[in-house]
């Protein structure tokens, strides 16, 4: 997920037409390929200094989002037990169910005894009450409330047990670590569970690494960006009649800036995403922030104490935003040099003009001028026309450092198809301009 493949791309070799000896050259040239590799390799900007951070966590890790790139590690693949953390994969399962349809915000929930009976935080549930999806979500993300978690599991799931096993399959389709696993739908470990504790293989607690909580806050954040407008909120009253309101967890919300107790911790541009805490766990959290229009995400893990896990939060994020930028290094919409067109068959040009469909960003040093290699395809296959503006006609790879991103070329504008006089004109100059390619390498070869 976080670094890609590499490849060698093929370009069309261009050869301009016109009169009668140019279909001559082009009946030659048709046809053949060349590696194009582009090299871009403009002045080095001075680079701002490598990050050099003490943490007092045991585990941590920081990463832009859209292009995955990791800007600081310490022990980022160490299993670890996530404790709440682990709500950021029901979070995540929840919001699937809800974009495919299958589930509705405002679906009816009635929660078993067991989500009414389960330990830590939460206590917000009754038995024979009913609430919405919206209102247990709300519940979960803010409050990470424990009875509302088991509750949604079992409505996703059937049971908690069933839930369990789409959040490792979801968990192996993301990438985790080999390693990694829950056991629940909280994170709350055995101990703590008692006679609730899941049957299994295996008599350990969830364990995941800091790699792992960052791909999956990656998962959220880029597929269901919504969960911010929720985890942002830094208090909500579970029900109107309710006296007091869940307070977040996260005391770093930016919407806490104004909160007396909370405000030497509000981060600009916080908007969530997932604490956790137990005694064997320690404290961790995962957070993001965006700021001039970067993204970061942040993993701290078995942090000493709560404030700390905010205060070393800040570290990373602070090193983050002022160490690094987002920088477009290919427009959406652009010509590629070497790659301006691409041919097609039966239309009534041979070629068709190509540009990016979107735009490649990549995080830099501040005062970095990156260096870029770009190369360029075709598709495999000729397409025959009629083409029509957005059609995917190639490929894009561009490569910094290790980090590789592929766009797609696509038709910068239609392209109809040729009539049948035109095509057949068209091949009766193939033909015999072959014929006089071969004439001529002969004569070429007699003298």
């Amino acid at each position: 997920m976080i670094v890609s493949g590499k490849g060698v791309g093929k370009n069309v070799l261009e050869v301009k037409k016109s009169g009668w000896n140019k279909w001559i050259a082009r009946a030659c040239c048709f046809t053949v390929f060349a590696s194009s590799l582009i090299l871009i390799q403009p002045q080095q900007a001075e680079a701002a200094e490598p990050i050099n951070l003490t943490l007092e966590a045991k585990a941590a890790i920081l990463i832009e989002p859209t292009t995955g790139q990791v800007l600081y590690e310490m022990n980022a693949d160490q299993q670890m037990p996530p404790a709440s953390m682990s709500k950021m994969m029901t979070e995540y399962l929840v919001m699937e169910e809800i974009k495919s349809g299958k589930r509705s915000w405002d679906d009816i929930v009635n929660p078993s005894q067991y989500a009414v009976d389960v330990i830590g935080s939460g206590q917000l549930i009754g038995p024979n009450e009913k609430y919405s999806i919206r209102d247990l979500y709300s519940a979960m993300a803010i409050y990470s409330a424990n009875d509302a978690t088991v509750a949604l599991a079992e409505t996703i799931g059937g049971t908690e047990e069933n839930f369990v096993k789409m959040m490792n399959d979801a968990a192996k389709k993301m990438g985790f670590n080999e390693k990694s696993f829950f056991i629940n739908a909280t994170g709350l470990p055995r101990v703590d569970l008692g006679k609730y504790a899941p049957p299994g293989i295996t008599e350990e607690d969830t364990m995941i690494t800091a790699r792992d909580a960052a791909i999956l806050a990656q998962n959220i954040v880029l597929k269901h960006p919504e969960v911010l407008e929720i985890s942002k909120i830094p208090s909500k009253k579970f029900r109107e009649t309710d006296k007091a309101p869940m307070i977040n967890w996260n005391w770093m919300l930016e919407g806490n800036k104004d909160v007396p107790s909370f405000k030497s911790y509000a981060y600009q541009g916080m908007d969530g995403l997932k604490t956790g805490h137990t005694s064997q766990a320690g404290y961790n959290f995962t957070g993001t922030a965006m700021r001039n229009g970067m993204r970061l995400i942040s993993v701290v893990m078995n942090t000493p104490s709560e404030s700390k896990r905010f205060r070393e939060t800040q570290k990373l994020l602070d090193a983050g935003f002022n160490n690094f930028e987002m920088k477009s290094v290919v427009a959406a919409k652009s010509e590629v040099e070497k790659l301006k067109t691409v041919e097609v068959k039966k239309g009534v040009r041979t070629e068709v003009p190509v540009v990016t469909a979107n735009a490649v960003d990549f995080v830099v040093r501040k005062g970095e001028t990156p260096e870029i290699t770009i190369e360029a395809a075709p598709l495999a296959e000729m397409k025959n026309a009629p083409i029509k503006t957005g059609d995917v006609l190639g490929t894009v790879k561009v490569k910094y450092n290790d980090i590789e991103r592929t766009v797609d070329l696509v038709a910068s504008q239609d392209m109809e198809k040729g009539s049948w006089f035109r095509l057949m004109m068209r091949g009766i100059k193939n033909f015999f301009g072959g014929i006089f390619s071969g004439i001529a390498s002969g004569l070429k070869n007699l003298f």
